[in-house]
């Protein structure tokens, strides 16, 4: 048997591949990690937490007025949840602890934002998200309370869209 680095490339590209495609399905089979429990206040003052958000999809996305990234991205939250909110999405925004609140309430008014926004004045629901320090961060969540996807940066809004046809077609 020959050595491996001496085999011809076509061999030891598909191996790599191989080796990937197994790791890639194993993370996919992979324990998701739960929606974490955590209360917020909503801009109108009103209190709520993600108990309350239990057996739907969920679209949460960590943003702040600060952000040109978030700020960019906005209208496309706007238009996803607008898109899939029929069909039972909510969407939550969490601006982050150093955003002040008189900004995050009227940019969410001249924007006429259609879903809950949540101000994190404690910095407590970006650290039970995995200590979430950099925005936009979205995390998508399956009807069974599972976080199954997490973007840091603008997501690709494809393939966001993809996946919450495939998670809004599950059986509630």
């Amino acid at each position: 048997m020959k050595p491996l680095l001496t085999r011809p490339l076509p061999l030891l590209v598909a191996a790599v591949l191989l080796a990937v495609a197994g790791w890639l399905g194993w993370q996919t089979l992979a324990a998701r990690e739960p929606l974490p429990e955590v209360a917020y206040t909503r801009l109108d003052g009103s209190r709520s937490g993600t108990a309350d958000l239990k057996g739907q999809v969920l679209l949460i996305n960590f943003w702040a007025t600060s952000c040109t990234t978030c700020v960019a991205e906005m209208p496309q939250m706007v238009a996803t949840h607008r898109r899939f909110e029929g069909r039972g999405l909510q969407t939550l925004a969490v601006a982050m602890q150093y955003d002040p609140p008189a900004y995050v309430a009227r940019f969410a008014e001249t924007r006429k934002l259609p879903f809950q926004v949540a101000i994190d004045n404690t910095g407590e629901i970006a650290k039970r998200f995995g200590d979430v320090q950099l925005t936009p961060t979205t995390f998508v969540v399956n009807r069974r309370g599972e976080i199954v996807k997490r973007y840091v940066g603008q997501p690709d809004f494809a393939s966001l869209h993809a996946l919450l046809d495939s998670l809004l077609a599950e059986p509630a």
